[in-house]
């Protein structure tokens, strides 16, 4: 974790379970991240293993945010900022998300609409409403990385449009997941537009295909796995990674 040494504050949302607590817990397990993590749940009252850590663990807090409810987002930006001060927010991680299957024939507008709001556009309206955080600590510091502010969001393989042609291509016939990712990348490079000349980096991460309630039984990587190679790739994070699409290991993925 030598990487987060100089990043001070971290909030992950949907950390109650599978990616985003399991980002919480490889954080500070045995102490190797001193500075503040924040984790934040729809009902953490629900999460006993976010609240055990929480118990274990002093600079864990947790936070309730539900991410499609604009009155739940405006109220934990407040409870940040009481946590975070004049230091401000380091490293934003738009991890929630969920995954609504369909195939062509199954496929609803409610559906499309759902893993939409969800994926795409409560990444963007936490980012909105994080950003005066964002800036206070992009203002503290130069050059681009979470050592400054930095704001990742959870993206997918399946929402790359260039790989979702040819052989294989149509395995997973997800329309509402792969569309609201592919929306999530062009959110996400739209921030970097926006937000490069302030300093606050953005990227979007595919974590791998990984073994939790959303990713099976099937899938080749564990939560650990997964996250201790994606944590790397957070801490390595620079200016050429900025308005970059990336999986666990780093490697540049196509739009």
């Amino acid at each position: 974790m030598s990487a987060f040494g100089n990043c001070h504050t971290i909030l992950i949302s949907g950390a109650s379970r599978g990616l985003g607590l399991q980002i919480v817990e490889s954080l500070v397990d045995g102490n190797q991240y001193a500075g503040k993590v924040i984790a934040t749940a729809r009902d953490p009252s629900r999460s006993k293993d976010l609240q055990d850590l929480a118990a274990k663990y002093s600079n864990v807090y947790i936070v309730a945010l539900d991410v499609v409810n604009q009155d739940s987002i405006e109220n934990a930006s407040k409870k940040v900022e009481s946590l975070v001060g004049e230091e401000g927010l380091n490293c934003l991680i738009n991890n929630a998300g969920i995954n609504v299957t369909a195939n062509l024939e199954t496929v609803t507008t409610e559906q499309m609409m759902k893993n939409f709001e969800t994926n795409s556009v409560s990444p963007l309206m936490i980012t909105k409403a994080f950003l005066p955080l964002l800036k206070k600590a992009a203002a503290r510091a130069t050059g681009m990385g979470i050592h400054r502010a930095a704001v990742i969001n959870m993206s997918s393989l399946l929402g790359s449009t260039e790989l979702n042609w040819g052989d294989g291509a149509g395995i997973f016939k997800w329309y509402p997941y792969r569309t609201s990712k592919a929306a999530l990348n062009m959110v996400t490079r739209c921030l970097a537009t926006d937000l490069g000349s302030e300093g606050i980096l953005c990227t979007a991460l595919h974590p791998g295909w990984v073994r939790t309630d959303m990713g099976g039984a099937q899938a080749p990587l564990s939560k650990e796995e997964s996250i201790s190679s994606l944590l790397t790739v957070i801490g390595s994070l620079s200016d050429n990674s900025h308005g970059g699409f990336f999986d666990y290991t780093g490697e540049a993925l196509p739009w």
